[in-house]
Formats: structure tokens, C-alpha cells, sequence
């Protein structure tokens, strides 16, 4: 079995360094790396000629198209039986390449997911964050876990798909705001096999800052009204509650600035979750100064999400603009 490992790229050098680093190191060595850099300012090129000796590996840089059309440039010159997709910010266990080759020998996926983890050397912001982004209070463990709420969707910081699926759905055709999943949805939809591979894990390190966080997640929350325009049915209750969180925190400054009755119910729900979000991060991360800053993240992630997925529900849904 062999497998491209396709990685788009904008303007982010040093963390494709430390990718690449990570594959030099891999116990299975049947894949080929195919890196496109999409149009960056800050280009790569340097960084991964200086690993043509220690990888199969192959660069191109193209016009700035989105990171879903950067894939299909990478899918379209790939030699794999199998295409792996990273996000450039993930570090990649030794046993990945292994772990996915003996799963797929034994259980044939057509696409695959698989989840993420914070590395014990990131800050402890990103294992923060990294909490937020994989617990079942925040996420409902929908973006990788064994156990998780809906239909799983593999999410593009850590895919793979056969070549079969390539050619019969030509890849990605939207390159932003929720395109792994319209992706995921579509190949479902032709008969081809999805699933989760468990071991399949990959160390993600997302976003450095809260600021950064926010951005994110606000984007997050717009793509999945973007995926409800090409699927209704996949817009589930559990995509409303950052909505639904984010109305509680407003309607609670109100009540409280109002001196209104309710204001204590609302501040004693939002203290019981901070509590718990503070408690399960504490037995997850065995710090203290994490498990404060997971409720932050916490925080943030849901009322990001909320506000983007608000903002586009009302603008695409209820006015029908475009």
C-alpha cells in the first residue's frame, strides 16, 4: 500500500518544517509527500528542498485558490493508492503511516478521520485549546472521539481517501467554509465506506492565541451554515447549542445589569459548567493552570462558533442573501 501525503500550505514555514520532521520519522516508509504552497508570501520552498534527501517528496507552488483546491492541485499529481490529508500545523506520530496500513488492510474504509491530541510540548494555551476542540462538554465529540453525537465526518487536519474516491468525486468542490465535510456528506452519498480510526492520531496545534482561537471558530461557525445551503438534512440540534450558549451568556448580562430575578439562575448554570469544564480538563490534563485556561478556550470556542453560526443563519436563512 502506498500513500501520498497531501499538505497545502500558506504562508506558514516554520510549521511545515516541523512537520515534514515528524514524517522523516515514520515506521511505515511506502508514501511520497506532496506539499503545494497556495499562493503564500512567505514561501517553503527552502525548507522542504532541504528534505528531498530524507523523503520522497515534491513541491509546487500555485496561485491563492483556498486550502480545498490546493488538495485537488496535489490529488491531481499523486502516485498513492491512498491520499493522507494534513493540515500543516499537526505533528504525526512515527506509528501513524502503520497504524493506518494495518487498519485498512483489516477493515476496508474508503475515507478515513482520525482524531487529534495535544503534544506534550505545546503551550498551555494550545493544550487548552486543544480540550476545548475534543471534549464532550464543548464539542459533544464529534471531531474524532470513539464516542461521539451524529454521523462522523472526517475533518481535513487529519483524512484520507482512496483513489477510487478521488476519481469518482473529483475531490474538494468547495475550497473553504466547511469543505472536508461537504466532502465527507458527498462521498457518503456514491456508496464509498467512512469511518474512524482511532489510533489514527495526529498532534494538532491549531491556534496560538485566543485571538487567533476566535477567528477560527467564527469561521467555523459560518461554514456550517455553508454546508446546510448543499445539505439540510445535515444540520443537527447539536450545531445550535454554541447558538443557544452564546444567547444564554447575552441574555445573562442582560438580566444581571437589569437586576432581573432570572439573573441568578443564569449566573449559577454558567458557574455548574465552568465547574465542570474546569474539573474534567483538570483529570485530562492533571494541571491546574491548564484546566483555568480550558474554561477561557471553552468559552471562547462556543461563543465564536455562536456568534458566526448566528450571523450566517440569519444572513443566508432568514434574509436569503448570498
Amino acid at each position: 500500500m502506498f500513500f501520498s501525503i497531501i499538505i497545502p500550505l500558506y504562508n506558514r514555514p516554520q510549521e511545515i518544517d516541523e512537520l515534514l520532521a515528524t514524517l522523516t520519522r515514520q515506521t511505515y516508509t511506502q508514501f511520497e509527500v506532496i506539499v503545494i504552497e497556495d499562493g503564500s508570501v512567505k514561501d517553503a520552498k527552502d525548507i522542504v528542498d532541504g528534505y528531498a534527501e530524507k523523503l520522497d517528496i515534491s513541491y509546487y507552488f500555485k496561485e491563492n485558490g483556498g486550502q480545498g483546491f490546493a488538495r485537488n492541485y496535489g490529488f491531481e499529481r499523486a502516485r498513492g493508492d491512498y491520499f493522507v490529508v494534513f493540515d500543516s500545523d499537526c505533528l504525526i506520530p512515527e506509528d501513524y503511516l502503520e497504524t493506518v496500513k494495518d487498519f485498512l488492510l483489516e477493515h476496508r474504509l474508503d475515507v478515513y478521520g482520525g482524531p487529534d491530541g495535544a503534544h506534550t510540548s505545546f503551550t498551555s494555551v494550545q493544550k487548552a485549546i486543544s480540550y476545548s476542540m475534543t471534549s464532550p462538554f464543548t464539542t459533544g465529540g464529534i471531531r474524532g472521539n470513539k464516542k461521539h453525537i451524529g454521523t462522523f465526518h472526517p475533518r481535513s487536519f487529519n483524512m484520507g481517501l482512496s483513489r477510487e474516491v478521488w476519481e469518482s468525486t473529483g475531490g474538494f468542490i468547495l475550497t473553504r467554509l466547511g469543505e472536508d465535510i461537504e466532502f465527507s456528506i458527498r462521498a457518503a452519498s456514491k456508496g464509498f465506506k467512512i469511518g474512524l480510526i482511532p489510533g489514527a492520531m495526529v498532534y494538532h496545534k491549531r491556534r496560538t492565541s485566543f485571538s487567533q482561537f476566535y477567528k477560527q471558530l467564527h469561521f467555523f461557525g459560518r461554514a456550517r451554515i455553508n454546508i446546510y445551503k448543499h445539505f439540510p438534512a445535515e444540520l443537527k440540534m447539536v450545531h445550535f447549542f454554541p447558538a443557544c450558549f452564546t444567547i444564554f451568556i447575552l441574555a445573562g448580562i442582560v438580566f444581571n445589569l437589569l437586576k432581573h430575578p432570572l439573573a441568578a439562575f443564569c449566573n449559577t448554570i454558567l458557574v455548574l459548567y465552568v465547574l465542570l469544564i474546569f474539573f474534567h480538563s483538570l483529570t485530562v490534563n492533571k494541571s491546574v493552570k491548564v484546566a483555568f485556561l480550558s474554561v477561557i478556550a471553552s468559552l471562547v470556542q462556543l461563543v465564536a462558533y455562536g456568534l458566526g453560526f448566528i450571523q450566517d443563519f440569519w444572513k443566508r436563512i432568514i434574509l436569503k442573501q448570498y
